[in-house]
């Protein structure tokens, strides 16, 4: 899929600078730490150093591609002449403020436009999957799934933490994942309560909450889901808790349609839990966008007035967290469609008791 075939100059910019690693990939589909995306009305180049020359000669077609020069600014002064530039717009977003002064030093015949239209128009681009994206979204979300099978074997009293969560990455590894989508959490007992703990070396007990949040990467697309699981038999309050977020979690996911707000999803959870008397111990949002970035637009929180689109992707996660007792997550992802959605995520969600 050519994405750059569906990009658009920013008004008043003759070319366009892409120079994150992430939006590089995402018009060229090749994985690398340098180079320069340069975009003009009518073509595109992408002007990459020795390291990843030859792999770009091979892998990209949908631009030429160049050997970079010793002088990158020299280099980048005469393809701007070749082409007529006068205006070129810069990734804002991403852009340090060293490196566009830099650049202002060293080109300064050519007026950057250095507000958010560039970096704007990309995450605008970002939000709505291809199929081909969701594909690859799907596939890895499968190898967090098998993943989560072994570790589920895995998972007894005794073990810590750490141990449960480096072990769940090496399955997800194993299962042919690119890379882990974030640092893996899983906590329990009493740190379940945290919604982003680290995993440290307190070890399961009968009793206990087990809370996993994680994710693999598939050709540089992310999955994420979170699970929580109980090791022997749970409390009462625990199974109410549980029953009350995956009731609130199911709620919004039959809510999820194009046309919805991100505010609108996020109260569909939130209404539940708040009726409940729990309102004050969900104190995230209930969603994010997830695609080449685990966190990516749109977001479904009380905040959001960004209208659901058909083939966006976004977490439904709501959760409870009971400071010094346990805390409850569960978190599938859904791909957005006229009138419904597709639920990416098929892990079971009652409770699992080990």
């Amino acid at each position: 899929m050519d994405r750059l075939k569906g990009f658009r100059l920013p008004d008043g910019a003759d070319a366009a600078l892409i120079t994150s690693d992430v939006n590089r990939r995402y018009f060229t589909g090749m994985k690398s730490s340098a180079g320069i995306v340069v975009v003009f009305r009518e073509e595109a180049c992408l002007i990459i150093d020795f390291r990843y020359i030859e792999k770009a000669e091979k892998t990209v077609k949908n631009c030429t591609v160049i050997k970079q020069s010793d002088n990158l600014s020299k280099q980048l002064n005469d393809i701007f002449k070749e082409h007529g530039v006068k205006t070129v717009a810069v990734e804002s977003m991403d852009m340090t403020v060293s490196r566009l002064n830099m650049m202002k030093r060293s080109l300064p015949e050519f007026e950057f436009i250095d507000n958010d239209d560039l970096s704007r128009g990309i995450y605008d681009m970002r939000t709505v999957k291809f199929p081909d994206e969701i594909e690859r979204i799907t596939k890895a979300q499968r190898i967090a799934e098998e993943a989560f099978d072994k570790i589920l074997k895995f998972i007894e009293p005794g073990k810590t933490e750490r141990a449960i969560s480096l072990m769940l990455d090496s399955y997800m590894l194993q299962g042919g994942a690119e890379e882990l989508s974030f640092e893996t959490i899983v906590l329990t007992g009493a740190n379940t309560s945290m919604p982003h703990g680290v995993p440290g070396d307190t070890k399961v007990k009968n009793g206990d909450f087990v809370l996993m949040d994680f994710g693999a990467v598939v050709d540089g697309y992310h999955s994420d889901m979170t699970r929580t699981v109980c090791v022997g038999q749970p409390s009462e309050k625990m199974t109410e808790i549980y029953n009350k977020v995956l009731e609130a979690q199911q709620a919004a996911i039959s809510f999820v349609k194009a046309g919805i707000t991100g505010e609108e999803l996020d109260n569909a959870a939130r209404e539940i839990i708040s009726s409940a008397g729990y309102g004050d111990y969900f104190g995230h949002a209930l969603g994010h966008g997830v695609g080449m970035e685990i966190h990516e637009y749109p977001t479904a929180s009380i905040r959001s007035k960004t209208v659901l689109e058909e083939n966006m992707v976004v977490t439904v996660e709501p959760g409870i967290y009971l400071p010094g007792e346990f805390g409850v997550r569960i978190e599938d992802f859904v791909v957005v469609t006229e009138k419904s959605c597709v639920n990416l995520t098929k892990c079971p969600k009652n409770m699992i008791i080990l």
